[in-house]
């Protein structure tokens, strides 16, 4: 299952420096607007603590992370949905994610310019969201006016379905609201998934903010706001050091542990990204483990069984029989399936089972 959040961002912010950290890559991050002209694509091992114990307790030939790709995406500006910098090629890249990580400046640095010549992440934010809003508007009127006629004639359901959900959704954005953020139905919110709208997308805001305030981000009155702005919307939040980030990005793991210690902190800022990008966009991990290979694999919580083995093969999913089943808890208790089986511990489930982040499977099929 391959998913995609894209950092975006006013220019200077450090979008390109946080990407550096996430791939260990080195995108050019140059100090003025519009220095990244192509999405650079980095993907990114998820170095799930659960796999690297199921890895040393089976001692397979391979181990497989799960893995989660982050698209940077270059600066937009004020204007941009009617084409200011580089305008909608931006939009068209941001509506191929699937969530986006919004980086927003909370530091002051006379070194480093600031677009607007002036630190206020909350207005960063607005500048960003109406422009999305803006690019929505029109993809809803474009909409709208295709559907219209048919919708009015009240012969076609869908249609008239379409149409006022439709009307709904635009005079939201008129009222400068977030599409993710409207009281829409479960119907509702399947069918507007086909337009792709920007708005729509689930956001974290990645508060970018000074090296020193890492290991208390509540001193910085800039991330308090966005915290505040954040809670309102039901969005989550993530304080980093992007410079900070790049330079743990080149540690080892021994180095890295050492370096946060001193800084104060247990866990990177990115470790905290990637578990709040995984929360946002609903995934969990099941894990599948033997002597050749311990492998994690994402799903999306609600999945049934059959849906998770066709994640590892279509095939899985058409012929599947049942799974057998126990936890990543148990298996780190026992130590061995053999003593799991003993001890009464791995289940046969069917076809109706929702699979449990962190659940351990081998699934029965017919080819």
């Amino acid at each position: 299952m391959s998913l995609t959040a894209g950092i975006v961002g006013l220019p200077n912010v450090g979008k390109s420096t946080l990407f550096n950290a996430i791939t260990n890559s080195r995108v050019e991050a140059a100090n003025y607007p519009f220095a990244t002209i192509e999405p650079n694509v980095g993907v990114v091992e998820v170095k799930d603590e659960r796999l690297i114990n199921l890895s040393n307790l089976f001692e397979p030939e391979r181990t497989i992370f799960t893995t989660f790709e982050f698209t940077d995406i270059a600066g937009l500006v004020k204007g941009a949905s009617n084409g200011e910098g580089l305008g909608n090629k931006f939009l068209a890249n941001i509506r191929e994610v699937d969530a986006i990580c919004h980086v927003v400046r909370c530091f002051e640095d006379q070194d480093i310019s600031h677009v607007y010549e002036r630190i206020d992440p909350v207005d960063d934010i607005e500048i960003i969201n109406f422009e999305l809003q803006m690019a929505d508007i029109a993809s809803c009127e474009n909409r709208i006016s295709k559907v219209e006629k048919k919708a009015l004639n009240q012969k076609e359901k869908e249609a008239v379905f379409e149409y006022n959900l439709l009307k709904k959704v635009h005079e939201a954005l008129g009222r400068s609201e977030n599409i993710r953020n409207l009281d829409l139905n479960k119907d509702e919110v399947e069918y507007l998934k086909q337009f792709n709208f920007l708005t729509a997308k689930p956001v974290i805001y990645v508060c970018n903010i000074k090296e020193e305030e890492i290991n208390n981000p509540s001193a910085n009155k800039h991330y308090l706001e966005v915290m505040q702005y954040a809670q309102k919307e039901g969005s989550q939040v993530v304080p980093i050091s992007a410079k900070i980030e790049e330079e743990l990005s080149d540690l080892s793991k021994e180095e890295k542990q050492e370096f946060l210690s001193e800084l104060g902190i247990n866990s990177s800022g990115l470790d905290e990204l990637i578990i709040k990008a995984y929360k946002t966009l609903g995934l969990e991990t099941f894990f599948t483990v033997g002597k050749d290979e311990c492998r994690g694999w994402t799903f999306k919580s609600g999945y049934t069984a059959p849906q998770c083995a066709g994640i590892i093969h279509s095939d899985f999913e058409k012929g599947f029989i049942k799974a057998e089943v126990y936890t990543y808890e148990d298996i780190m208790e026992y130590k061995t399936e053999a003593k799991l089986k003993e001890a009464g511990k791995i289940r046969l489930e069917g076809k109706e089972y929702h699979p449990k982040d962190g659940d351990i499977m081998f699934f029965r099929f017919n080819n």
